[in-house]
C-alpha cells in the first residue's frame, strides 16, 4: 500500500547526480552538520529506494560513533537518540494505519529538544510541519547500486542550507579531501561554526564563516563595527601568519576561501591549560610566557595575507572599550538590579569609563588578542617551551593596552581562579617583563591591569546574561558568581575607588 502513496514532490530546489553507497554515506554526513533543532528531514522513496541506509549514516555520523547501533524503527515507529548536541528521533511511518497516530508518537514535543527523520512521510498526510526538509530518494535508472537524491521544501532556508554544506564539500574536494569524514564542532559564542575533517593524512579544523549580509542583523553589523571586531576570515590568516613568524604557535592554514569565508587549518587538539575543570598552574605560567613574549617584540600595524592584500589591525579605541563595557547595563543591570538605565545613568556610566581610560593612556601598548583565556589555549603534548601552548580565535586582535590580554589570562571567565593563584601569575608576568624590556613600568602597568580587569569583566557579566537571554544559550549564566566575584576583587585594587563606589550601587 505504501508504494502507492508516495508524493509527487513539486518542483525540486536540487537534484544531485548518482551517488555510489560511500558517497551516500558521506552525503548523509554533510546533511547531518547543516541539522538544527526543531528541524524535519522526511525520507521519501520506493521500498528499497536507500531511505533506511541514508538515515543510518545520517545518525551515525550526527552522533560521532560510526558503530553506533540503529535499528530500523518499522515495528516501534520511533526510536530515540538522547545525543550531546541534541536528540534526534527516527520514524518509520510504513506501518501507520492512521495519519492521526502520527500525533500519540509525539512527533510535536520530540521537535522541542531535537530534530527528526521520517521514513515513508507520505502516510502522515498533512499532519508534518510545512517547513519540512523532503529528500525523494531513488534508484539509477542505469545503475542499481547508485542513488539519485531530489530536495523540496517551501522554507527557503533549506535551499540556502544544503547549498552551504555542498559548498564545504566541494572546498574539501579542492583542497585534496573529497572522501574526507565531516564532524561538528563545538564552536564559540560567535557566529562562525566549526568542524573535524578527518582525512588520510589526519584531522584538521574547518571554520565557516558565513558573514554575508543576512547572516546577521543591522544591529549586530553595527555592534561589531564600533567595537572592532572583524567582518570576515582574512583576519584569521594575517594575525596567525605573523604570530607564527614572530615564533608563537598558531595554527597553519592549509586552503581558504576567503570570499566564501571557509578556512581549512591545523587541528591543535581540544586539551586546554584547565585540567579536570581546575586551572593548572605549570601551563598557566607557560601561557604568561607567551604573553611576555609577545609584549618584549614590536608588532605591526599592517601585515599580508594570502591573497595578496594587507590586514590592517584596528584601534583598541576608548569607543570600543566603553561599548564593549556597556554590555554590562545593557543586558546585567535589567537582569539582576532594580534600576532603570535611563540616559544620564548611561552619561554617568560613559563619563566614569572614559576617566578611567584617560588614566591608562600611557600605559604599554601592543597587540591584544582580546579573548586569551583558557577555551582558546590548547596544551601541545611532547612540545617544549612557549610552543606548548596553541593559540586560536585570533581574528579579532586589536591594537590597545597589552593588560587585557594579562586580564583576561589571570582571571579565566571559564574556570575559577583564586587570588593566590592570580597573585602568582600576576608576579611571574611583572618579572618575566622587567627582565626582558629595561622601559617595563610596574607602577603603569598595574594601573592599566586594574582598569583592562574590570572593563572585560564588565563586558563579560552582560555577553553572558545576552547569550542566555537572546541566544537561548543558559548555560551561560552558570558563569555569572565567578565573575562577580572577579568584579568584587578587581574594585578592591588601588586606585579603583570611583569605579567601586559607582558599581557599588548594582551589587545585591
Amino acid at each position: 500500500m505504501a508504494q502507492q502513496r508516495l508524493r509527487r514532490l513539486p518542483a525540486t530546489f536540487l537534484e544531485l547526480e548518482a551517488l555510489d553507497e560511500a558517497e551516500t554515506r558521506r552525503f548523509a554526513g554533510d546533511i547531518a552538520m547543516i541539522l538544527g533543532s526543531g528541524d524535519v528531514v522526511c525520507l521519501s522513496g520506493d521500498l528499497g529506494a536507500g531511505k533506511s541506509t541514508f538515515a543510518r549514516a545520517l545518525i551515525r555520523s550526527f552522533a560521532d560513533d560510526p558503530d553506533l547501533e540503529v535499528p530500523s524503527p518499522t515495528f516501534t515507529l520511533v526510536q530515540l537518540y538522547e545525543l550531546p548536541r541534541f536528540d534526534l528521533s527516527h520514524f518509520d511511518l510504513y506501518r501507520l494505519e492512521e495519519p492521526e497516530e502520527l500525533e500519540e508518537l509525539g512527533l510535536h514535543d520530540l521537535l522541542e529538544t531535537g530534530a527528526a527523520l521520517i521514513e515513508w512521510p507520505e502516510l502522515a498526510e498533512d499532519l508534518l510541519p510545512p517547513n519540512a526538509l523532503w529528500i525523494q530518494i531513488s534508484e539509477d535508472g542505469d545503475n542499481g547500486e547508485r542513488r539519485r537524491f531530489a530536495f523540496y521544501s517551501t522554507d527557503p532556508e533549506w535551499e540556502q542550507r544544503i547549498g552551504q554544506t555542498i559548498e564545504v564539500r566541494d572546498f574539501l574536494k579542492g583542497a585534496g579531501l573529497a572522501a574526507a569524514e565531516r564532524r561538528f564542532l563545538a564552536g564559540d559564542a560567535s557566529l562562525r561554526t566549526f568542524e573535524t575533517v578527518t582525512g588520510e593524512s589526519g584531522k584538521s579544523v574547518l571554520m565557516r564563516w558565513p558573514f554575508s549580509k543576512d547572516a546577521v542583523s543591522d544591529a549586530v553589523r553595527d555592534y561589531m563595527s564600533r567595537v572592532h571586531l572583524a567582518q570576515d576570515c582574512r583576519s584569521v590568516l594575517a594575525i596567525g601568519s605573523e604570530l607564527r613568524r614572530h615564533g608563537i604557535r598558531a595554527p597553519q592554514v592549509f586552503a581558504a576561501d576567503l570570499e566564501k569565508g571557509l578556512v581549512l587549518s591545523e587541528d591543535l587538539g581540544d586539551e586546554t591549560i584547565v585540567v579536570d575543570g581546575l586551572p593548572e598552574p605549570e601551563r598557566y605560567r607557560i601561557a604568561v610566557d607567551i604573553l611576555v613574549k609577545m609584549h618584549s617584540q614590536t608588532w605591526p600595524r599592517t601585515v599580508p595575507h594570502a591573497d595578496g592584500g594587507r590586514y590592517t589591525l584596528p584601534d583598541y579605541s576608548s569607543e570600543a572599550l566603553i561599548a564593549e563595557a556597556s554590555l554590562f547595563l545593557d543586558w546585567y543591570v535589567p537582569e539582576f538590579c532594580e534600576i532603570a538605565v535611563d540616559a544620564e545613568l548611561r552619561r554617568e556610566f560613559e563619563l566614569l569609563w572614559q576617566n578611567s581610560l584617560e588614566g591608562i593612556a600611557g600605559a604599554q601598548q601592543g597587540w591584544v588578542l582580546r579573548d586569551f583565556h583558557s577555551p582558546n589555549l590548547l596544551w601541545q603534548c611532547g612540545a617544549i617551551g612557549t610552543d606548548r601552548i596553541g593559540l586560536i580565535d585570533l581574528q579579532d586582535t586589536v591594537i590597545g593596552p597589552v593588560a587585557y590580554d594579562v586580564a583576561s589570562l589571570l582571571l579565566d571567565a571559564r574556570t575559577e581562579m583564586s587570588p593566590e593563584l592570580e597573585a602568582g601569575l600576576y608576579d611571574a608576568y611583572v618579572s618575566g617583563m622587567e627582565k626582558q624590556s629595561s622601559g617595563f613600568d610596574r607602577d603603569s602597568f598595574s594601573r592599566a591591569y586594574s582598569v583592562m580587569a574590570a572593563q572585560r569583566v564588565s563586558k563579560i557579566l552582560g555577553i553572558f546574561v545576552r547569550l542566555a537571554r537572546r541566544d537561548n544559550k543558559p548555560a551561560y549564566l552558570g558563569h555569572l558568581p565567578r565573575m562577580q566575584a572577579y568584579l568584587d576583587r578587581v574594585l578592591d585594587r588601588p586606585g579603583m575607588s570611583d569605579l567601586k563606589d559607582w558599581y557599588g550601587r548594582f551589587r545585591k
